[in-house]
């Protein structure tokens, strides 16, 4: 006889959030979380400290599952640099097509969470840092005169995909900014 090992409360609690928090938004109701992980209030407050340190752990997962994407996708694309850069935009053309797919998370969070202070920004802004971080390492193998503008500009065509993949996602907005990429990286 076997027994299924039911996930923890905290666990329970980051599954649930990481869901709810992305359908519904960074703003879902404390019961919603609750009634979906199953848990007590009492286990919000002992694992996370409350709902904001609960959010921020779901960006910081989430952020950790989105820059292995990134990583598996470049990575993915054997060892010329423009290729593997441009295997990002193929990578989020698939993401941006998926039925469930919202927008980007940490837009989401960044636009719904006015307090400057919540600790979801860090988390934020250290996931775009290290995305930024990851092109950076590519575009710095094509010996380019403006390596950090082109960085730059990477990091605008991918946030403005996520962010009109979100609005349009039938126009395929992933494709047209893989077609400007291409302009940017010789």
């Amino acid at each position: 006889m076997s027994t299924r090992i039911q996930p923890g409360p905290r666990e329970r609690l980051l599954t649930a959030a990481q869901r709810l928090s992305y359908e519904q938004g960074v703003n879902v109701g404390v019961d919603a979380l609750l009634t979906a992980a199953n848990v007590a209030r009492r286990s919000l407050y002992e694992h996370f400290g409350g709902k904001d340190g609960l959010i921020a752990e779901v960006l910081r997962r989430a952020a950790a599952e989105d820059l292995d994407a990134y990583r598996s996708a470049i990575a993915a694309a054997g060892d010329d640099p423009r290729a593997r850069l441009l295997a990002v935009f193929d990578m989020l053309d698939q993401v941006v097509s998926a039925p469930d797919f919202r927008g980007c998370r940490y837009l989401g969070a960044d636009l719904a969470l006015a307090d400057p202070a919540h600790p979801a920004h860090e988390i934020t802004r250290e996931y775009r840092q290290s995305l930024h971080q990851l092109l950076a390492r590519e575009v710095s193998r094509l010996s380019l005169p403006h390596p950090a503008r082109v960085t730059d500009q990477l990091m605008l065509l991918i946030e403005g995909t996520l962010a009109t993949g979100a609005a349009r996602p039938a126009g395929h907005p992933a494709r047209d900014a893989r077609a400007l990429a291409e302009h940017l990286l010789p």
